[in-house]
């Protein structure tokens, strides 16, 4: 029998600003491995299309991703410097969802409820 999915994934998009994508990607490994000793982290890492750039990551429910933006927050906001978030969506089931809803507020993410699916 399948668990019950309390799974709630990040999915945030970056541009990153002209001539500063090698500078970007160099950050990156430090987010891995500040990420890495979360519990709560299913999955995690980076992919890239030319400058924009998108960070892979989930969670085994709401305080796990609130646990990591607090793990993070400072990485973020240098990250921020030399790029801009142009699209945040957040996916998850709806009773997680309403958790993150007023913490997140000020990133004005997008929700996706999760409707249909299944968790091993």
């Amino acid at each position: 029998m399948s668990a019950k999915d309390t799974c709630v994934t990040l999915v945030p998009y970056f541009k990153v600003h002209e001539g500063k994508l090698d500078d970007f990607k160099a950050g990156c490994p430090a987010f891995v491995e500040k990420t890495a000793s979360e519990d709560k982290c299913l999955h995690y890492g980076f992919s890239f299309n030319g400058d924009e750039a998108h960070c892979r990551e989930g969670y085994a429910d709401a305080e796990g991703l609130l646990a990591h933006l607090d793990n993070v927050g400072e990485l973020l906001n240098e990250a921020l410097k030399i790029a801009d978030i142009t699209r945040l969506e957040v996916h998850g089931p709806a009773d997680q969802l309403e958790k993150l809803r007023e913490p997140l507020k000020g990133l004005s993410p997008t929700y996706f409820t999760l409707e249909h699916g299944f968790r091993r």
